[in-house]
């Protein structure tokens, strides 16, 4: 899709020459330049400033060799990312991934929109992320401890509480923040809320785990009343089997709502009954096994390799929650087809930009990942603010928190979007709020 502005469309050229082979990050930057458009247009500014061409471009990048050692002595060497995007309105803030397919271009599309995201809190925290293409799936906690251990002797020195938090992500759980708070807390000597995510026993705030399930659907719910419709009673399927998709199983159940279908990455289940979450917070929380095994426990279920499938299962709602890019235009036309009025996205990016067309053409309800999953990010500044007055909240306060911030972020991008003369187009409104809050402190920052 081609620009109507001129500036917008030198600078994704630029963007696109000076980061070369990193799709996920020009699929970023575009989608958040063309909802700019009409801003821009009323605010020149931005563009004279340098605004934009800043906002493009990360303030740091830190790349790193891990080298750790395995069970049976042998020497593996790992890369290690972080990327401190912006931090016009707070300290970097954004989660560690650990998986094989992380390389920068991934950290940095992660990166870019954790700036909105973050800003979109209304929480006083800029935008980062980093991680590494470490494996955990089959290492021992031993070789687990090792790594992690080897990943913040180097991280350690470009992060700090009022600097940069990191929190967990995809492979990065509460095991992998404990060693790495630990490593942190053994260099520095400093007991201090460098990273979110963290055990209650050492500094952890109440409902972080299902902070983003949860947030998820506190904000579906609030696009799904302004349509006349709500969950009772709704068929959903929730991708994914990590915790925002545990979570958002959970507050969609409370809400009335069926799900009928989960998935990890080598497959799904659909049990027309609803998921026993019970089941498979045992088989993904404890024991750590393949969703597969779900029928083990219930033999009326069906197990289907290969997750893509999941969404030729009619639904009311589709929540996906693993990875970027995991519903295309077949998935979403499979969908449409089947009667789904609407999509909330808990995992980052999991739309492509034709998907994201086809639902709002189709006339589907769609909350896009930065609004929609920002209550992960939200409660991890909420725990940074526990720290800093050495107090915790109870789970009811925290959840009260999340609650209100998620209802906010829906307000305001529905407001920016219908500002702009985009009424109902939640991606452009989460963009157009989340830029301008970003925007404003850069402007009054003169060049920096």
């Amino acid at each position: 899709m081609a620009f109507n502005n001129q500036y917008l469309e030198e600078l994704m050229e630029k963007v696109i020459a000076r980061n070369p082979g990193e799709p996920e990050f020009h699929q970023a930057v575009r989608e958040v330049l063309e909802s700019l458009e009409p801003v821009i247009d009323a605010h020149p500014e931005y563009v004279t400033s340098g605004v934009l061409a800043e906002l493009v471009e990360p303030e740091r990048i830190i790349k790193f060799r891990v080298p750790w050692v395995d069970d049976s002595g042998k020497v593996q060497v790992n890369r290690g990312f972080r990327v401190q995007f912006n931090s016009a309105i707070g300290p970097y803030k954004g989660g560690l991934r650990f998986h094989p397919s992380v390389y920068e271009g991934i950290i940095k599309f992660l990166g870019f929109e954790q700036i909105f995201k973050n800003s979109l809190t209304g929480l006083p925290i800029g935008g980062g992320k980093g991680g590494s293409d470490f494996d955990p799936k089959g290492k021992s906690d031993a070789e687990v401890m090792r790594f992690c251990q080897s990943f913040m002797t180097e991280l350690y020195r470009h992060i700090g509480a009022d600097v940069d938090v990191p929190a967990g992500d995809i492979g990065v759980g509460g095991r992998e923040i404990g060693y790495l708070f630990g490593q942190y807390k053994r260099i520095t000597k400093e007991y201090t809320g460098v990273l979110t995510g963290k055990g209650l026993s050492y500094g952890g705030s109440l409902a972080r785990r299902e902070a983003t399930g949860y947030g998820l659907c506190y904000f579906v719910r609030e696009m799904l009343a302004d349509a006349g419709l709500s969950f009772d009673g709704a068929r959903v399927v929730i991708s994914g089997s990590g915790n925002v998709a545990i979570y958002a199983c959970e507050k969609a159940t409370s809400f009335g709502a069926r799900v009928v279908a989960m998935s990890d990455s080598n497959g799904y289940i659909y049990d027309k009954n609803g998921i026993d979450l019970d089941t498979i917070k045992r088989l993904k929380e404890v024991e750590r096994k393949r969703i597969r095994e779900y029928v083990t426990v219930h033999p009326e279920a069906e197990y289907h390799e290969g997750c893509a499938g999941i969404y030729t299962i009619p639904c009311d709602i589709a929540l996906p929650c693993a990875t970027q890019n995991e519903i295309n235009a077949e998935a979403a036309a499979a969908l449409i087809a089947n009667g789904c009025r609407a999509v909330g996205e808990g995992a980052n990016m999991p739309s492509t930009p034709e998907a994201v067309h086809a639902f709002q053409k189709a006339g589907v309800l769609f909350a896009p990942a930065k609004a929609a999953n920002a209550g992960g990010v939200a409660t991890s500044a909420l725990e940074m603010s526990q720290n800093s007055m050495r107090y915790a909240w109870t789970f009811e306060e925290v959840d009260q928190k999340l609650h209100d911030i998620m209802v906010g972020i829906y307000r305001n991008a529905s407001a920016a979007a219908e500002k702009y003369g985009m009424k109902g187009n939640l991606v452009a409104g989460a963009n157009i709020a989340g830029f301008l809050k970003v925007a404003d402190a850069m402007l009054a920052y003169g060049v920096v």
